[in-house]
């Protein structure tokens, strides 16, 4: 393992971690929000590595997000599997919160598919809804291309007008429908947290076009769209924003709302692997 995060030493860290762990050909990376668990149907799980194996600094905890990645393997494929992730609010620098995406990109991972708990910003979102990603507003105040970042691992101005595949929103959205429920696209606002928003912040992301607000996923993005990766982001609506109910929010809300949820996500990750892989 390399000494530091540095360009250098995280690919430093690729070679050694292809070297240790034989991952073959590593078809995508997939990251768990708060309180979700992957399993993708047709696939083994394999080893699960903790992260303080992989990368050179301190690891936090944080209820709901597992500090260890899966090799769910199938001949010699592989997904890489992030079970939970990790947050700018924990005190992690941007380069960090993606070291994970851009291992999963030095290895070859072409695409991205990441969960994430929010709030429902729109009163027509119920909890345990599921939005499809569609753009995003990063008010984070932090991009993960400053600095050496920005010019190591792609173009430094990377274009992100798409940056949320259409092709694969469409194929979430058709991926629903044959699971038996409805998902609607829409703008995932980005806020560094840990706090949770204020009434009149609610109100302000919501007339700027946020549909979901989180404290998560837009660094990753970034990052992947840089290295070339797709990217599909669906986000689990687990409480309503601030204001838009008469009771405190919580985070251990957010645990419960992702539990009861689990299932319909599950069926439509299993889908989408399905569509995506077994071509």
């Amino acid at each position: 393992m390399a000494t530091e995060l540095t360009p250098h030493g995280l690919r430093e860290i690729a070679d050694g971690f292809r070297e240790r762990h034989r991952p073959g050909e590593v078809r995508a990376l997939m990251v768990a929000g708060s309180g979700i668990r992957l399993d993708l149907p047709g696939w083994q799980a394999g080893e699960e590595i903790a992260l303080a194996d992989v990368f050179p600094f301190q690891l936090h905890g944080l209820i709901g997000h597992r500090q260890t990645m899966t090799l769910w393997r199938r001949g010699t494929q592989t997904i890489l599997a992030m079970n939970g992730r990790l947050h700018l609010y924990q005190g992690y620098s941007p380069a960090e919160v993606v070291a994970p995406v851009r291992l999963a990109g030095l290895l070859g991972a072409g695409l991205m598919l990441a969960t994430n708990a929010s709030g429902a910003l729109d009163p027509a979102i119920p909890p345990g809804s599921l939005v499809v990603v569609s753009d995003h507003l990063n008010l984070q105040g932090a991009n993960p291309l400053v600095g050496d970042w920005g010019r190591s691992f792609g173009p430094p101005f990377p274009d992100m007008s798409e940056a949320y595949d259409p092709g694969l929103r469409r194929l979430a959205v058709e991926a629903a429908a044959e699971a038996g429920f409805a998902v609607r696209e829409g703008v995932y606002a980005a806020v560094l947290g840990p706090s949770f928003e204020t009434p009149a912040e609610v109100r302000m992301l919501g007339r700027m076009g946020g549909a979901v607000v989180g404290m998560s996923t837009v660094p990753e993005v970034i990052a992947a769209r840089q290295m070339g990766m797709k990217v599909l982001v669906l986000s689990l609506a687990t409480n309503p924003g601030a204001g838009l109910i008469d009771r405190p929010l919580s985070h251990e809300e957010v645990l419960e709302a992702g539990a009861a949820a689990a299932q319909r996500l599950r069926v439509l990750l299993g889908l989408l692997v399905q569509r995506l892989f077994d071509a």
